[in-house]
Order: structure tokens, then sequence, then C-alpha cells
């Protein structure tokens, strides 16, 4: 009886889901709507952030179902590397200035950020080419081709301005070409190189003042009163949290608004006021299983390919994570980065459950499902 329930579901829903993966990643998503439901003022974040995450969730399970052998051709990764390109250059044009950045097409009743959906793209094309290459990947040649691919999206998006965003760029591709195998001696060199021209442009070029701005820019809390001033408000917050926090809807920090940017590049803040220490280390739990649940889906992958897709998740979850944890708390400099699946925004959210339902789509291919539905069959389940 056991074995007939399971061989018809498995014919009406032949999709192959990470289950601790979904909620791990649902139950981060809750946590964040439920504090943007606290926050005071003429605001609809969590009326907007319900209906995304619906959007997100569906999307995911659709995605989960497609068979993504397709993107293993190289003109297909190509053709979407190059519009990618081609919207962050347009983005120069037509696109609206938030924050000093020209980095979203406003539609008027939505809004698109595509420096989220580059980053994804970046993660297959390493993927594709490191995948191709392991055989020969100690050849420097290919820390200059991957580089190439990664620098003209890093430069886009460092001239919208969003430093944030392409610092996670220069991330993923540093990530993915460690985990691929380059030679460690030509990576040295190519940083050494980075070092001696910074070293050059820092004694004689930069003058005075913009040695100061970096400098208050690497270390804002040396200036609460001016670029400062977030850094600071994010570390009241998160200390005012202590043990327990303070309880729902009773941050101050972020109710009062003082806290900048509470639904988005501050959100962990707001959480931790709320939900103190013991609701940092839940946050934690979850994404460390989020980050577990990857790495075996990537360790059990039916190729190299998704493999390293599996990786550079991995990479681009993890950095997003600690640069922004780490920005408040006051560990790193201010630079815009939300925390995935926690920030408000359409943009991030949609690409975060994308990249997973591509992953659960590759999983249904994988040595580890493969394994279990030759065991199931021997077994009479399936």
């Amino acid at each position: 009886m056991e074995g007939w329930f399971l061989k018809k579901i498995g014919h009406i829903w032949p999709v192959k889901i990470d289950w601790p993966l979904f909620f791990a990643v649902l139950l981060l998503t809750l946590a964040g709507l439920f504090t943007m439901s606290t926050f005071s003022g003429d605001n609809s974040f969590f009326e907007k952030q319900s209906v995304w995450i619906l959007i997100c969730v569906s999307a995911f399970f659709f995605l989960s179902g497609v068979d993504y052998h397709f993107l293993r051709r190289s003109n297909v990764l190509i053709s979407l590397y190059l519009i990618i390109v081609g919207l962050l250059v347009l983005l120069f044009v037509i696109g609206s200035v938030f924050q000093g950045a020209r980095s979203w097409f406003n539609f008027g009743f939505a809004s698109f950020e595509p420096v989220d959906l580059a980053k994804l793209v970046l993660i297959l094309m390493l993927a594709k080419y490191f995948s191709r290459r392991h055989i020969e990947i100690a050849d420097i040649k290919h820390i200059v081709v991957s580089g190439i691919y990664a620098s003209i999206l890093f430069l886009l998006v460092l001239f919208q301005p969003d430093f944030g965003s392409a610092i996670i760029i220069f991330f993923v591709w540093l990530g993915m070409v460690l985990v691929a195998g380059i030679s460690r001696k030509h990576l040295l060199l190519v940083f050494l190189a980075g070092v001696v021209s910074f070293s050059l442009l820092w004694f004689y070029v930069f003058e005075p003042y913009q040695k100061q701005r970096i400098m208050t820019f690497l270390n804002p809390l040396t200036d609460i009163h001016g670029s400062g001033y977030n850094a600071y408000q994010a570390t009241v917050a998160v200390g005012s949290g202590q043990i327990w926090g303070k309880g729902l809807a009773l941050g101050t920090q972020s109710k009062l608004e003082f806290l900048p940017e509470y639904q988005t590049d501050f959100i962990f803040a707001a959480f931790a006021e709320e939900w103190g220490f013991v609701g940092v280390m839940i946050i934690f739990s979850l994404f460390g299983i989020v980050i577990w649940r990857i790495i075996v889906i990537a360790t059990e992958a039916e190729s190299n390919f998704e493999a390293l897709y599996g990786v550079g998740l991995v990479i681009l979850f993890l950095t997003h994570f600690i640069v922004h944890v780490g920005i408040n708390i006051g560990l790193l400099p201010v630079t815009g980065t939300t925390i995935p699946f926690l920030s408000y925004g359409g943009s991030h959210l949609l690409t975060e459950y994308t990249a997973l339902g591509i992953l659960m789509g590759m999983r249904k291919y994988s040595r580890g499902i493969q394994k279990k539905d030759a065991h199931n069959e021997m077994v009479g389940i399936s």
C-alpha cells in the first residue's frame, strides 16, 4: 500500500524537492516578513512582500520541474550573458536613480534591478567554463578569461555606482576560481599586481581628502554623525536586543526610524533588536541548513557543471550573508547589501528562489537521486 501511494505521488509530482532546504528558506523569508509587519509609519512593505513571496514560491516549484540540460549549451549561456550586459548598459540610459545609484528599471507598478540576475548568470557562465576545463585548469589563461567575464559585470555595476553588488560579483568569481582548482601561484601573482597598483595610487596619486574618504569608508564608526551614522544605529539596534530581544513590534530603532533602510540593508539589525541573541541563533541555524543542503546536492550532482553551479550558489549566499551581517554589527563598511531571503524586495527574492528552483531541477538527475530510485525499485517502493 505504501509503495503504491509513493508511486502515485511520483507520477503526479515528479519534482525532486529538497524539503529541508525549502522549509529553511521559507522560514527565513517569513522571519523577514514578520519583522516588516512591525515597522511603523505609512508603508506597505508587509503587503508587497507577501505578494512577492507567493510569486517566488510559485516560481520555485514551477522551475523545479524544468529539465536544465539545455543550460550546458554554450550558445544559451552566452546569449543570457549578453542580455544581462545589455540590460546593465541600458541602465545608464533609462535607469532610475535610487540613493545615488542608477541601478533600477522603474515600470511604475514595479521596479527591476538586473544586477541580481547578473550574479546568477555569472555563476552559470563560470560553472560552464570551469566544468569543461577541469583537466587544464592550472593554465593562467583561465584566470584571465574567467576574470574578463566577471570584470565586465563588475565594472558595469561599479560605475552605477553599486559598490556592494560589485564586491559580491568579485567574491563569486574568486570563490569559484579557487574551488575550480586554479593554480594558487598564478592567483597570487594577480593579487600582488593589484596590491602594487593600489599602493602606487595611494602614495603618488590620491589626494589627502581622497585618502580620508577611503579611511572613513573602511571604518565608518569613526564618523558616527556623518558617513558612519547608519552603521552606528545598526550596532545600537543589534546590541539593544540582548538575549531575548525587546519583543515583536517593540524595536525602537526601527519603529522610531533611527535605523535607516531597516527593511533592506539593515533588516538583520531590526530583527536582532526584536528577537535578540536567541532569534539571531535561529537565523544562523536556518541559514546553515540552507548552505548544508546545497553542498549535499552539489556533491551528488550529475556532472561538474551542476556541482559548480551549486558551489556558486553557496558562495553567493554566504558572501551576501557575511557582508550584510558584518555591516549590521559594525565590522564592515556600509555598502547597501541585502541579506538572502530576509530583506525586502522582489528582484533579489525572485532571483534567489529562481536559483534554488534551477538547483532542484538539476537535482532530478543527480547521482544521489538515481541511487535512491534504484534502491526503491529493489525494495518495491516504485
